[in-house]
């Protein structure tokens, strides 16, 4: 089953969390989100989300971008 892709680019802390966790709870447990945010607190805020919760960071990464320079990319496994 493809990852499902959620584009949170622009946008500041709490919402690309907040987004995140609202779509996740309409996931199966198993399922893929890969995540795209610009928000350089992201890789903080991901990381202890996935740490306090039955999700998983599967991988994060960054990316350039020519409009926000550069872009986190994260890949997070739905908890049960």
């Amino acid at each position: 089953m493809p990852a499902r892709e959620l584009d949170v680019k622009g946008l500041h802390c709490p919402l690309p969390i907040l987004r995140t966790r609202a779509l996740l709870n309409g996931m199966e447990a198993g399922e893929e989100l890969v995540v795209y945010a610009t928000d350089p607190a992201s890789v903080i805020d991901f990381r202890h989300f996935c740490n306090t919760t039955d999700n998983a960071l599967l991988s994060h990464e960054t990316q350039p971008d020519e409009i926000h320079k550069t872009v986190f990319v994260y890949r997070i496994r739905r908890g049960v």
